[in-house]
Formats: C-alpha cells, sequence, structure tokens
C-alpha cells in the first residue's frame, strides 16, 4: 500500500461519518452506558486522544474499549492482540466488518478511533475530532466524580482556533512531510511544521497549558504528536531540523503532560514504532524498526510547575488505569 503521494503534496481526506452519539439522541444515538464500544489503536495518535479523553472524564464503566494490534494491511486494522484475533466483545476479526455492517458499499479508509453500536455491530461514527469533543459534551452524565472540563464553554472559541492550526500545521504537518513525494512538497511542509513548532514554543513559554489555566481538549490534541516526535517523526518522517528533545519549552511541556495521570500512560512506545516503520513500507520497505531512541528521559522533572496552572482545575486526577487498559510492561518509558 503506498501512502507518499506521487504527485507531491499529501493530502488528507477528512470526510468521516459525521453520525454523532448524543444526550438527547437527535441522529438516532443517544448516549447509553453500555450500549458503545470505543475501538482504538495505541499506535495512532488520532485514537489516542480518545484514549486519553475517555480516561480523564472517567468514562471506563459507561463506554468499553477494543484495541487492535499497531499494524494492518491494506482492508482493516485487525483485533490480533485478542484471542484468536477476535474481539471479545463484537465478535469480529477486522473492524472492517463494523463498517460494511452498516455501509455494505465502504469504499473509503477503515479508520481508528471508531465508536460501534454493539447491540447492531454497526459503527457509528469515526469523525476523530468530534468523538473526543462529544465525551466533554455529551457524556456529562457519566462523567467521574472530579473529572475536569477539557472543553469550557467560555474558552470554546478560543481552543478551537488554536486546535485548529495544531491540527493543520501540527498533527497533519508531520504526514505532510512524511506522505510528500517530491523535494519541494517536502521542503514546504518542514518550514510550515517547523513554524508552528515556532509559535507553540512562543506560546508555552510562560504559559503552562495552551488555553487558559489548566488542561483542555488543546492539549489533547498537541500531546499525542509530540510524544510520537522523536520516536518516529524525527526520522522517519524527515521532520528533522530538531528533535522534541532539543526544543526545552516543548520538551518540558510535552513531559508535564506525559508525567500527567491519564497522558503518558496511555502511550506505548513499542507499538508507536512498529506502526509506523512496519506499515508504511514505501518509506521503510525493509520493515526494520528502529530500537531508540532512548524514552527514559521522559520521567525526568520538567519544572513547569513554576508557571502556576491547576492541572485539572477544580477536578482531580483520574485514578489507576483499569486492569486490562494498561500499558504492557517495557512499552512506555518506565
Amino acid at each position: 500500500m503506498s501512502y507518499v503521494n506521487p504527485k507531491g503534496e499529501f493530502d488528507r481526506d477528512t470526510e468521516y461519518i459525521p453520525t454523532r452519539i448524543t444526550a438527547d439522541g437527535r441522529d438516532g444515538y443517544p448516549v447509553e452506558p453500555g450500549r458503545y464500544r470505543l475501538v482504538v489503536a495505541r499506535a495512532c495518535p488520532w485514537a489516542n486522544r480518545a484514549i486519553i479523553v475517555r480516561r480523564l472524564l472517567g468514562l471506563e464503566d459507561a463506554l468499553s474499549i477494543g484495541f487492535c494490534g499497531p499494524t494492518h494491511d491494506q482492508r482493516s486494522w485487525t483485533f490480533d492482540l485478542d484471542p484468536d484475533g477476535v474481539d471479545p466483545v463484537l465478535r469480529i476479526p477486522r473492524l472492517r466488518d463494523a463498517y460494511l455492517a452498516r455501509f455494505p458499499d465502504y469504499e473509503k479508509g477503515i479508520t481508528v478511533p471508531a465508536v460501534v453500536d454493539v447491540p447492531t455491530g454497526q459503527v457509528v461514527t469515526n469523525d476523530f475530532p468530534q468523538i473526543t469533543l462529544d465525551f466533554s459534551t455529551e457524556w456529562t452524565a457519566h462523567h467521574r466524580d472530579g473529572a475536569p472540563d477539557l472543553y469550557p464553554e467560555a474558552l470554546r472559541d478560543e481552543i478551537d482556533e488554536v486546535a485548529q492550526r495544531i491540527y493543520t500545521e501540527v498533527n497533519n504537518g508531520v504526514y505532510r512531510c512524511g506522505f510528500a513525494g517530491s523535494q519541494d512538497a517536502y521542503e514546504k511542509a518542514y518550514d510550515r511544521l517547523f513554524t508552528a513548532l515556532d509559535w507553540l514554543t512562543d506560546r508555552l513559554g510562560e504559559r503552562r497549558y495552551l488555553v487558559g489555566d489548566t488542561i483542555t481538549e488543546a492539549d489533547v490534541r498537541l500531546f499525542t504528536t509530540l510524544a510520537r516526535f522523536d520516536p518516529v517523526y524525527h526520522g522517519h518522517f524527515k521532520c528533522n531540523r530538531s528533535k522534541l528533545s532539543e526544543m526545552p519549552v516543548l520538551w518540558a511541556y510535552a513531559r508535564d503532560l506525559f508525567q500527567t495521570p491519564g497522558f503518558g500512560d496511555t502511550i506505548d512506545f513499542v507499538q508507536i514504532k512498529k506502526h509506523y516503520y512496519v506499515v508504511h513500507s514505501d518509506i521503510n520497505p525493509t520493515g526494520v524498526v528502529p530500537k531508540g531512541p532512548d524514552l527514559a528521559n521522559w520521567l525526568t522533572p520538567h519544572g513547569r510547575e513554576d508557571l502556576g496552572g491547576r492541572p485539572f482545575g477544580d477536578g482531580t486526577p483520574p485514578g489507576p488505569t483499569p486492569e486490562g487498559e494498561r500499558v504492557p510492561d517495557g512499552h512506555g518509558a518506565g
């Protein structure tokens, strides 16, 4: 499967299934505890957002989670981490099966995260930006006590503005570098990416979080890209002006979040590296996965507490990761 655009600039398909799960059920899918299953892959930055938000808000009991393996073929993400390669709740071996159950002629990409309606086995949505916002705004009846407000109403316009620039220039910017099919397209993408990272450095130089004084949706969206920067994007995607660990402000910011419950405990560096270096065979035809970098430095002091801020606002940190959802030993930074 080819990921590089031979014509030059990478252009992401952003048309996702727009159905929403809402408190009033206006799209035919009301919020109901136990009805839906969130399907993710730890390797994927877009899915990683949903894992983090679900955990921060304490939705584990209301919304089950299924983990695909770190690699996939041309057709679908697969449940190869589960016994017999079958999801224990949906009883399917491939996420594609849930998409086809609702859309028999579905021709677009089979992406994670996806929310599946368990009774029918049909995918509801794969609209990853909306999924996490709806977790914050539509699933409030099922938030844990002390859940943070990741999308406070008074700050939504600013969060949306910052998150949009992060998406176009950073989240998607690294892919624009990695999947560029010409020198000119790559260099333009490279310049755009590091212009944005410099902007973020300035923004975060004197403030602990991106918007306001607490963690918001904007921080979640930036974090999942930063966590993958040195292990993958710096080398594999040629985003190599400097490593994250060589950008002091962003490196301290990323470590601050990594050491915050709900963030670093969702990161599986082994799966992340395996996904990119194995799946993108047109970029890395040997399939060799790099042994480095050394990741223990994610746990070093960051000093961001001096900037103030209240990570969870008036709320509290999430408790321990539930059994069965923990990153395997040796796959994180510890």
